[in-house]
């Protein structure tokens, strides 16, 4: 059955958090692994769309339409949570590959 909020915007509130969270720990994981330029954008994109998605149409079967499509589900949070998300990526990324980004540019 489909999931009912009786506040649209409770719900958004809820993939707007969650997908904050996300964006972090993405860029702890990123920075850790360590994974680096396009990829590690496409991959964060690809991934934290898809989980909203497949999170608000699943699991939560609500219906997009009366949330103005996918698109706007979609979008809700994205920005913010990639800001945090490179932050985050670039300082982990950075504090633990220090000696080996310096090593390769010959520093």
């Amino acid at each position: 059955g489909k999931s009912e909020w009786p506040d649209k915007d409770e719900f958004l509130d809820v993939i707007y958090w969650s997908r904050q969270v996300f964006g972090i720990i993405l860029g702890i994981i990123w920075g850790i692994v360590p994974l680096k330029g396009f990829l590690g954008l496409v991959l964060f994109a690809g991934i934290s769309c898809g989980l909203v998605y497949v999170y608000a149409i699943n699991f939560q079967s609500i219906d997009e339409e009366a949330y103005g499509g996918a698109w706007e589900l979609i979008k809700e949070g994205f920005m913010t949570s990639f800001a945090g998300f490179l932050v985050t990526w670039i300082i982990f990324y950075t504090g633990l590959h220090y000696e080996s980004i310096m090593e390769a540019k010959g520093l």
